[in-house]
């Protein structure tokens, strides 16, 4: 391919081939006729080889375009004459929209990931997408690339063009930075999030703003649309980004409000690490003819991390988890529960055993959140203590050891749960803590999630005491080395030439040791029973991993009791509310569900049966977290002030 300049652009310009546009903007490549949802669906190819990049030279090559040729000489020479360096392999680059080129290059990037390159690649002519992408793989600058020809056109209303739906504050966060240095170069390109956790009228001030590409939480939207401070008539592209998660945390409701008040005309796009049933079903209901693209497959996002497993007794969870701590060096670690207490007990009893650590659940106001997540990515706190849920969106990207203290639900979670190590090119490592009794659900859900996994026998006490005193030796070797490289001084070689007189040289070095002490945490957990990582008799339930409550004969059952070692720990039978919403009022269990999920801050898990009466409804909370639900849920909410949650005055079953 050869290179022609022109004068009155000052830019090189790539000879083109025969009946070859230099206006089009993305590369397409041949498609295959395979169906990921149904029939109507197709499946996106990579292209094989890119095309020569067709950009002028300023862009290309970074130069100033009012700063003119350097020399009379020819560009090429020119260029060269200055010391500039003329980029190569820069063929990825074609597909990309011309005005997002140079926020790539600036950002450092040199290639595209799976799914950006299965997003250009795409032939989907206007349709929506289906893009089934894992946690890391670079999807947010996918979306990007999807939303840049729309934001090219005029706007047609005050509110915003592109609406961009995430499940949490945190993921909300990470697509805004994405979005922002991706779009910079756009000439109305400004990006902004509702979210809650923040005071409504900062929201309506930056709504005023007129933001062209707005992200948010299903319920903050929603209060802003009912309220009229948005305005959603201009939407040309919707995104529903982590869809599955968000119908698990019992959004659909929030989700349904939402999108039926967007333009028909819209393209409606889902991103999704799966598209369970209820995710289709939703698909089929807002989206047409979508277009699937599969940008990572389970278990593709995580090829930089060592995934292990432990069979660890219910009794033995707390050391096995603290010699796992110890032998990861004070390494950044992140630790999921199920949970919102258990983040706060856990947290609370690791930092009371040294180690610096925090917990991370959705009860944290939006300053506390900001300033834990702060003091993790800082490296002031090296243990984070999260829930699934407060952990979506996090992006540090040097976590080296993430450990599932609560093993996942299904491979899906384990994949978002996982991915958060083992990113940015860095190496990681993944450790599960299993009951023996569930082995083999765990080793199903691994070979689900298609990543290659091995049991190891759990660290006892005798082992990682001797790894800490080895590693203790040689820092205090090292330290010593640095110390006489550099040569004491002559007062302190005078004080440890009196310290020796008449004394074992060993004894006193000794004692200095003593003096000095370790710092917490020193020495391995106390237990008397960690299992040689074989299966043993540990009968204690996957949940709640550090202490479940028992069945209760009571009509209403305690809440937070300790487990009976004795009888292996039951699980809880749960607690029995009422609220005042039945089939007369148009109750459905879908509804109820994600009424009772916002009001008592709570996931679907966490509730038991639903039964719908007449003009009432009951259903079952998990006993673990009841105590919080009954004060959260019994508050009055504005948004729906009729409705009354409270405990059940009835007989239980």
């Amino acid at each position: 391919m050869s290179f022609e300049y022109s004068a009155s652009d000052d830019a090189f310009v790539p000879s083109p081939a025969p009946g070859q546009s230099f206006s089009k903007a993305f590369h397409a490549a041949p498609s295959r006729p395979e169906s990921r949802a149904g029939s109507h669906e197709q499946q996106a190819v990579l292209p094989q080889q890119a095309a020569p990049i067709k950009a002028p030279a300023a862009d290309l090559f970074g130069l100033d375009p009012d700063a003119g040729v350097p020399s009379a000489q020819t560009p090429l020479e020119a260029i060269e004459a200055e010391g500039l360096l003329i980029p190569t392999n820069t063929s990825w680059l074609e597909p990309v929209p011309e005005v997002l080129r140079r926020a790539l290059t600036d950002r450092g990037f040199e290639s595209l990931t799976t799914v950006q390159e299965a997003v250009l690649a795409a032939q989907a002519d206007g349709r929506d997408l289906q893009i089934s992408s894992q946690t890391g793989s670079g999807k947010t600058v996918a979306l990007g690339f999807v939303i840049a020809e729309a934001l090219a056109q005029e706007r047609i209303s005050p509110g915003p063009t592109i609406l961009i739906i995430v499940p949490t504050r945190e993921l909300g966060t990470q697509v805004c930075d994405e979005l922002r240095w991706l779009l910079a170069d756009l000439r109305d390109g400004k990006v902004a999030s509702v979210t809650g956790g923040t005071p409504v009228f900062r929201d309506r001030q930056m709504l005023a703003g007129r933001p062209r590409v707005l992200v948010g939480t299903p319920g903050r939207l929603l209060d802003h649309v009912k309220s009229g401070a948005l305005d959603l008539s201009g939407i040309r592209e919707l995104v529903l980004d982590e869809a599955d998660q968000m119908l698990d945390m019992g959004f659909r409701e929030e989700l349904e409000g939402i999108l039926d008040t967007t333009p028909e005309s819209r393209r409606t796009h889902m991103v999704s690490a799966t598209f369970p049933p209820g995710a289709l079903r939703l698909a089929e209901r807002y989206q047409s003819n979508p277009f699937a693209i599969e940008g990572t497959a389970l278990g593709e996002a995580n090829q930089n991390i060592a995934h292990e497993g432990y069979l660890v007794p219910r009794g033995s969870r707390y050391p096995a988890l603290v010699h796992l701590l110890l032998r990861a060096n004070e390494e950044r670690t992140l630790i999921f529960v199920e949970r919102r207490m258990e983040a706060l007990d856990l947290a609370e009893r690791l930092a009371k055993d040294g180690f610096s650590a925090l917990p991370l659940s959705g009860e944290l106001a939006q300053s506390q959140r900001d300033r834990t997540l702060g003091a993790f990515r800082s490296g002031e706190a090296k243990v984070l203590v999260a829930t699934d849920v407060a952990a979506r969106g996090l992006d540090v990207p040097d976590v080296a050891f993430v450990v599932h203290s609560t093993p996942p639900l299904n491979a899906q979670i384990y994949t978002h749960r996982s991915g958060r190590t083992g990113r940015a090119g860095n190496q990681g490592v993944s450790a599960l803590l299993v009951p023996p009794n569930s082995k083999r659900r765990i080793a199903r859900l691994l070979q689900t999630a298609r990543v290659e996994f091995q049991w190891c026998r759990t660290p006892q006490p005798q082992e990682v005491r001797a790894e800490l005193d080895d590693r203790a030796q040689a820092a205090l070797e090292a330290e010593l080395d640095a110390f006489l490289e550099r040569g004491p001084s002559q007062a302190h070689l005078a004080q440890a030439s009196g310290l020796l007189d008449g004394r074992d040289a060993v004894a006193v070095v000794a004692a200095l040791l003593a003096r000095k002490g370790a710092r917490k945490p020193s020495q391995p957990a106390r237990a008397n029973n960690l299992p040689q990582g074989r299966d043993q008799s540990g009968r204690g339930s996957v949940r709640g991993a550090f202490g479940n409550s028992q069945r209760s004969g009571n009509s209403r059952p305690s809440y937070g009791g300790q487990s009976d070692s004795r009888n292996g720990g039951h699980e809880s039978s749960g607690v029995r509310f009422f609220v005042n919403w039945g089939e007369n009022q148009g109750a459905t269990p879908g509804r109820i569900l994600a009424t009772v999920c916002r009001r008592g801050e709570v996931n679907g898990d966490s509730i038991g049966s639903i039964a719908i009466h007449p003009n009432a409804a009951t259903f079952d909370v998990q006993e673990d977290v009841a105590r919080r639900f009954e004060f959260l849920a019994g508050r009055r909410d504005p948004r729906d002030p009729q409705i009354v949650i409270r405990p059940d005055r009835g007989p239980q079953r």
